[in-house]
């Protein structure tokens, strides 16, 4: 009976990492996925990468999810879908009830030079 209880335990261990592994391999990268959503919005894919990472670095993913759900909404009926300003952004970042989001935000857009033409090159 003792072989059945470690191989029971050693069975819930393995299905808790794997569980564990497909819930972290679930989570998109946060940085690629912000960096895709700005290049789909026309910024340079330098700026929009510098972006991500700045924000993956300082926001948690809670954070980063409220950020997107802001962003999609803040799209709906939109005349014009595929071009967001910087300005956009950081109008958006600022419905977001908490208020690192939105300094992130603005940090981000400084530091990777978006506060430019988003078409320029770096």
């Amino acid at each position: 009976m003792g072989l059945i209880m470690i191989d029971f335990r050693t069975t819930f261990r393995l299905a808790n990492v794997s569980t564990g592994a497909l819930l972290l391999a679930a989570c998109v990268n946060p940085s690629a996925k912000i960096a895709t959503s700005l290049e789909g919005y026309g910024f340079q894919p330098a700026q929009s990468q510098c972006v991500g990472d700045r924000l993956e670095a300082n926001l948690s993913i809670g954070q980063l999810q409220q950020l997107g759900r802001a962003a999609k909404a803040s799209r709906q009926g939109d005349t014009t879908p595929g071009r967001l300003t910087i300005d956009d952004f950081v109008r958006v970042s600022g419905q977001v009830k908490d208020a690192k989001v939105p300094l992130e935000v603005g940090k981000a857009a400084a530091a990777c030079r978006l506060m430019t033409d988003p078409a320029s090159p770096l």
